[in-house]
């Protein structure tokens, strides 16, 4: 029998924040104080670089209100970063963070980036000889990470998504006049977000048209799918992800050029402005170009129960694996049936398997045209959402938790 590895555990969270990471952060601080072999519990602020920089924070001062708070709070409790780390100067520094404070278990929560972030510091941990187990907890809105049937955060966006949708549906015909309107959707090679929308076309009132980076973009194409739409019915609403691309590659927003992220991404962005003039200038009608930007990451009050509680689960299991030896993998959902109903268990990824691979929207799954998808992502999106969580209020506003933030000795 292995060994029993005693130490201390920190956390950090990594990459866009969503109104459900904060729920896994209180599943492996909840998990991580039933273990005897875990003595202290330390967070880090903006993920790695909080690790190179030192800056730790005891957990184990806050409350257990503050903690149980955490499951309803939007945003990363702990801050987030972009930061790659790049050298092996990067990486030797932070294994001596994680010896100075006798580090043995790390859980890192984020993306698809970030999974790479800890399969990296794993294999360096290793190659140092430092015994030590790293457990990425799967986090992103784009649900594109390999390996898992969904992720923690998506369907709590998705939520938000169909909601937003059926209220534009309604504010959009209030008019003798008609209009078009064009919702810019976070995704920028994977089209989940953008394809949620279609949730609230399963109740009569969502878009039209729906475009995804999952297929080639053809501005007449568009332009004429508009209008036929338009023509017909006096109304069109359409929904795109910000990363549809031309046939070369090329994204449709011209913002591509403005910057790129600490991983080299593109910072997409002003789409449906681009499309909404278009479209003004070829129909002449009213057009309306919506960016729903960071409000579908972080609507905490449309957040799904099934969300949040999957998310909580996800940091619990974490901690029970590390504490059982399990090292390099990431928690992941297994989708299966109980009692005839949607239910979801969790699986181990090896994080080398999921590091920079992104999940797309299965093709099968997009209609023939390429402007919407079909019932296959229906049902496979609607059980995701379900659940209204009891979130805490004062004075009718939601009250968040916000951590003390000690520093750790």
């Amino acid at each position: 029998m292995e060994e029993e590895l005693i130490g201390n555990v920190l956390v950090a969270q990594s990459g866009g924040p969503t109104s459900v990471i904060n729920s896994s952060l209180a599943g492996v601080i909840t998990e991580a104080l039933n273990h005897d072999c875990i003595e202290e519990i330390y967070g880090a602020l903006n993920g790695v670089e909080g690790i190179l920089n030192e800056e730790l924070i005891d957990l184990a001062e806050e409350s257990q209100q503050t903690v149980r708070g955490l499951r309803y709070t939007p945003g990363a409790a702990l801050g987030t970063c972009r930061y790659k780390l790049k050298s092996e100067e990067d990486f030797s520094r932070v294994i001596e963070v994680f010896k100075a404070h006798n580090i043995r278990f790390f859980f890192y929560i984020g993306g698809n980036d970030s999974q790479d972030t800890a399969n990296k510091i794993a294999e360096h941990a290793a190659a140092q000889g430092y015994d030590m187990r790293v457990i990425g907890v799967a986090k992103t809105i784009d649900n594109d990470l390999f390996g898992t049937d969904h992720c923690p955060g998506y369907a709590s966006a998705a939520k938000y998504i169909a909601t937003s949708m059926m209220e534009l549906y309604q504010d959009a015909r209030v008019y003798d006049k008609g209009m078009i309107v064009v919702v810019e959707i976070m995704g920028r090679h994977a089209g989940w977000l953008a394809a949620a929308s279609a949730l609230a076309s399963e109740y009569g009132a969502g878009p039209d048209l729906i475009y995804l980076p999952e297929t080639d973009f053809s501005m007449p194409k568009f332009i004429e799918d508009v209008k036929k739409v338009y023509n017909a019915t006096g109304n069109c609403i359409v929904a795109v992800s910000e990363g549809i691309h031309y046939e070369d590659g090329g994204f449709v927003s011209e913002a591509k050029v403005a910057a790129t992220d600490g991983f080299g991404h593109a910072q997409l962005g002003g789409l449906a402005a681009i499309l909404a003039q278009v479209l003004k200038e070829e129909t002449g009608a009213k057009v309306r170009g919506i960016e729903l930007n960071l409000l579908q990451r972080c609507a905490a009050h449309l957040a799904s129960e099934t969300d949040i509680e999957e998310s909580y689960m996800a940091g619990k299991v974490a901690v029970e694996n590390a504490v059982n030896g399990i090292n390099g993998r990431m928690i992941g959902f297994e989708r299966g049936v109980q009692d005839g109903k949607y239910a979801c268990r969790t699986k181990l990824i090896p994080l080398m398997e999921v590091a920079n691979v992104e999940k797309k929207i299965p093709r099968e799954w997009i209609n023939e045209e390429g402007n919407g998808v079909n019932r296959q992502f229906i049902e496979y999106a609607l059980p995701l959402i379900q659940g209204e969580p009891d979130l805490p209020k004062q004075d009718s506003l939601p009250r968040f938790a916000k951590l003390k933030k000690v520093l750790a000795k």
